[in-house]
């Protein structure tokens, strides 16, 4: 199984080295490009909310992120030590309802459960876990 770890301060500066950090993970074990979508997609939505909402009393989380080549899938874990959060809980927006009608908030984690076969929540350790993983329709390259 291949796997890589990053770990970066909840900050939106923080961003693009989280991609790169994706990206590089997708070049290195030669899934095609397009794959990656879903899953940079998911690592911002994710990511951004604990920089916005898991701040507390000051303290800036530490946002560790773990990408996993899996059977037929990856498997993206994005931890921090912020305060308990299940984005899980939030009920699902009214997508049909106009939008001076809906409530602003939950359309991301309502997107990345769409994008994604499976999204998991767990409180561990002190620590917010969210695991997404998805099967993808292409494996990774054999010519190298």
């Amino acid at each position: 199984m291949t796997e890589r770890h990053t770990a970066v301060p909840s900050d939106a500066a923080h961003l693009p080295a989280l991609t790169e950090f994706l990206r590089n993970f997708w070049s290195e074990t030669g899934l095609p490009t397009v794959e990656a979508v879903p899953f940079e997609l998911a690592l911002e939505e994710v990511f951004m909310n604990v920089v916005m909402h898991g701040s507390q009393g000051g303290r800036v989380p530490r946002v560790e992120v773990s990408v996993a080549l899996v059977e037929g899938g990856v498997t993206l874990i994005v931890e921090d030590d912020g305060p308990p959060f299940d984005p899980l809980s939030l009920l699902a927006p009214n997508v049909t309802a106009s939008l001076e009608e809906r409530p602003i908030g939950g359309l991301g984690v309502f997107l990345v459960r769409q994008m994604m076969d499976s999204v998991r929540y767990q409180r561990r350790d002190a620590r917010n876990q969210l695991q997404m993983t998805k099967q993808l329709a292409v494996g990774p390259s054999t010519s190298k």
